[in-house]
């Protein structure tokens, strides 16, 4: 009897995964449907749309796995506020979708960039869920966009109907981006190649370039053989030495989260490397790789913590010629001054006072001071900010910065203060 149960219950299994497998072919095109807008315009004015009374009323007007659709898509959106802004309320997205999709402020930006080219017309090979090609129709682009995924390319599909205004400046290609015809495409100069490969292996995401979708060796062919502009988006730890001397390259910072590394590809190419940072209202500042670091030198009474673009593209020599610092210490990305230049390319700390580094006299310290919320800033040494959080145990009502870091005397601790 145990035996028919289990094969009954397999049975069972085998013909929902069956149901659930057909229905997911065209889960993002039932989300659309009259019945599920409504559903989800209904959870999106709960305060609590994950309680079993939200649960509940969804189950009531429909079945359970589009119920769970609805529960998840809801979920998505809210997610999606801060990485898509006002888009998010009504995209269109699985939550492996928005975890791949640009930030609505970074797409703006290479819209705005790529309107200096001169073209027409915007090749989105590998488009996604659309957010870049949503901001090269906005910026008035033609657009054709290729996705190979079913669901992602219904996404795509149902977000430039949504934001994308009209129809007939795009259209999508449900394909294989290495299986489509490149010739027209790479012998037009007023197309815009844009390509976005993807980053993940078996096990989730990569940074590993054998990992990339398409392979790099492709990239780098349409790189070569476009007649038009080629812009290429990837992680912000790629290769330097990877990166062809005849493309320009941007690591960028949006709000402080370095997002990416984009080469830029077309006759107007130099070859440079750039940081750029995206600050919280939308304004640009650039800082070009022009110089190396001046010589390490000793403490000043201001500590620099560049912004990650500018550490990554190595324009940390162009930042501290521009604001009269140096580093602490060879190979520490930490400038010091005696003087205080604000710039929106690093967050700066006046330092208050030097420390003992030693754990014990660490933990007096904040005993003494009364601290219960400890920032701590360390470059350069082999410790976890978590585990030394744990060790000096701030228990009071007052809050600090702690900053360690190596100098050219010896490894510092030092109380610093935020400057504005």
């Amino acid at each position: 009897m145990a035996s028919s149960g289990l094969r009954a219950a397999s049975r069972r299994a085998t013909v929902r995964q069956v149901i659930e497998t057909t229905f997911s072919k065209s889960r993002f095109r039932w989300l659309q449907s009259p019945q599920a807008s409504a559903a989800l315009a209904w959870l999106a004015e709960q305060t609590d749309p994950a309680s079993l009374a939200s649960a509940a009323r969804l189950r009531r007007q429909l079945d359970a796995t589009q119920a769970a659709w609805v529960a998840e898509l809801d979920q998505t959106r809210r997610r999606a506020n801060a990485k898509l802004g006002p888009l998010a309320p009504a995209i269109m997205a699985s939550r492996t979708g928005l975890e791949q999709a640009t930030r609505w402020s970074v797409a703006r930006w290479r819209a705005d960039r790529l309107r200096h080219f001169g073209v027409a017309t915007v090749i989105d090979a590998g488009c996604g869920i659309g957010i870049d090609a949503l901001a090269m129709l906005q910026a008035g682009f033609d657009l054709v966009g290729i996705e190979r995924d079913p669901d992602t390319a219904d996404c795509a599909e149902a977000n430039w109907r949504q934001f994308g205004g009209d129809p007939d400046k795009w259209q999508l290609l449900r394909a294989d981006l290495t299986s489509v015809d490149w010739q027209g495409w790479l012998h037009d100069p007023t197309c815009a190649i844009m390509l976005d490969p993807g980053r993940r292996g078996a096990n989730g995401r990569s940074w590993k370039v054998a990992d990339l979708s398409p392979s790099w060796d492709f990239v780098t062919g349409i790189i070569e053989r476009a007649a038009g502009p080629v812009v290429v988006k990837l992680g912000p730890g790629f290769p330097m030495e990877l990166i062809p001397d005849t493309v320009d390259a941007c690591w960028l910072s949006d709000r402080g989260d370095l997002v990416e590394c984009s080469l830029w590809a077309s006759t107007l190419a130099s070859g440079h490397r750039q940081a750029v940072l995206l600050d919280r209202s939308g304004n640009e500042f650039d800082l070009d790789v022009t110089s190396l670091p001046p010589a390490p030198g000793p403490l000043g009474t201001v500590i620099y913590e560049p912004d990650p673009s500018v550490i990554r593209s190595g324009a940390i020599g162009t930042l501290a010629r521009l604001i009269d610092a140096h580093p602490v210490s060879r190979g520490i990305a930490y400038l010091t001054s005696d003087h205080y230049l604000p710039t929106p390319l690093a967050s700066a700390f006046a330092i208050k006072e030097q420390l003992d580094h030693r754990v014990k006299a660490l933990r007096q310290w904040v005993h003494d001071q009364g601290i219960g919320i400890l920032e701590i800033k360390l470059r350069g040494v082999d410790l976890d900010p978590a585990q030394l959080r744990r060790q000096l145990k701030p228990t009071g009502r007052n809050s600090a910065t702690l900053l360690l870091t190596p100098t050219i005397d010896h490894l510092q601790a030092l109380w610093v203060e935020r400057l504005a």
